[in-house]
């Protein structure tokens, strides 16, 4: 996704993609889970085969290659039937800078105020999650099996769109959030950049879960875009909705503290005994705790004795 100061522009879509995604939205059976590296997927009852994929791609370019488009279309054909209700209303997009990363989107509009939900997919092989069926070479990917789908969800708040040609070209983003560069670490070549993102994303979290709530690795209320976003526990159309009510609220309650907890953050790197946190945090409406009470992380090793996380909601 072409990622500009305010904007996430899209280069291309395929009405053949969104056909595959239109069928009637029906209960799935997968679970949710992240790896020991918080990479987030779900898991199917059944194998799908992650088809090769072009690797190279001009991306002065908008449109795909046919060969992706065949390949993406096939993949969708294969995972459609268990994930209906995760792609249920989703338009498909192509990033021309991350070909290895479908996009899939749907706007919402609460009280006035505009909502991007977007999907985006991680086709990229992890060793340790699936077979190679076919190994790749420099100019496509391998084809591999699994039953592990990667992708993030998140809610982001808009402004609104832009457009042409009667289309939709971009999204534009509310960012509340001023510049999150703190300053820089190291020296010559080990020279870092030092940004406030991840202590955001612990801050907002922290600040609407219970105290004591375990949930690592996830974070419900992320600093992304430099904005207040919400990653998605249930990715189904009424989860969506759910989901949407709780950014919404939990917006209202932050965006006027935003500025306190900067200037918090860029003294000293969050932990629950801030002053200012444990201040707010007892003003945090009592709804909260509630959203939260069913919300389990399952520690767990699997078949390869590699750490992973169940997410129970």
């Amino acid at each position: 996704m072409e990622r500009t100061l305010n904007n996430i522009a899209i280069s291309y879509t395929s009405k053949q993609i969104d056909n595959i995604l239109a069928v009637e939205s029906k209960p799935d059976n997968y679970t949710n889970h992240f790896n020991q590296n918080e990479d987030f997927f779900i898991k199917l009852d059944t194998y799908f085969t992650v088809p090769s994929f072009p690797i190279h791609h001009d991306s002065s370019k908008a449109a795909p290659k046919k060969a992706y488009l065949d390949a993406l279309e096939n993949l969708m054909k294969q995972i459609i039937p268990y994930t209906s209700s995760i792609f249920s209303n989703l338009t498909y997009f192509f990033d021309q800078t991350e070909i290895f990363h479908p996009f899939f989107y749907q706007v919402y509009k609460y009280k006035e105020q505009l909502y991007l939900y977007l999907i985006r997919l991680d086709l990229l092989f992890k060793p340790g999650d699936g077979t190679i069926v076919e190994p790749g070479s420099n100019d496509i990917t391998n084809v591999y099996k699994t039953r592990h789908l990667y992708l993030e969800s998140d809610l982001i708040p808009i402004t609104g769109y832009s457009s042409g040609n009667g289309k939709i070209t971009g999204f534009n983003i509310e960012q509340i959030i001023s510049d999150t560069w703190i300053g820089e670490s190291g020296r010559g070549y080990l020279l870092e950049g030092i940004w406030m993102d991840v202590e955001l994303t612990k801050y907002f979290s922290r600040l609407f879960l219970p105290i004591g709530k375990k949930t690592y690795p996830y974070y419900p209320f992320t600093c992304k875009y430099r904005t207040f976003c919400h990653t998605l526990t249930d990715l189904s159309l009424n989860g969506r909705k759910k989901h949407l009510l709780y950014l919404h609220t939990a917006r209202a309650f932050a965006l006027p503290l935003i500025g306190d907890i900067q200037d918090e953050l860029k003294k000293e790197s969050f932990n629950s005994n801030l002053p200012t946190f444990r201040e707010m945090h007892k003003k945090v409406p009592p709804f909260w705790i509630n959203v939260w009470k069913n919300l389990n992380i399952k520690t767990y090793l699997n078949s390869k004795d590699m750490k992973e996380f169940l997410v129970e909601f």
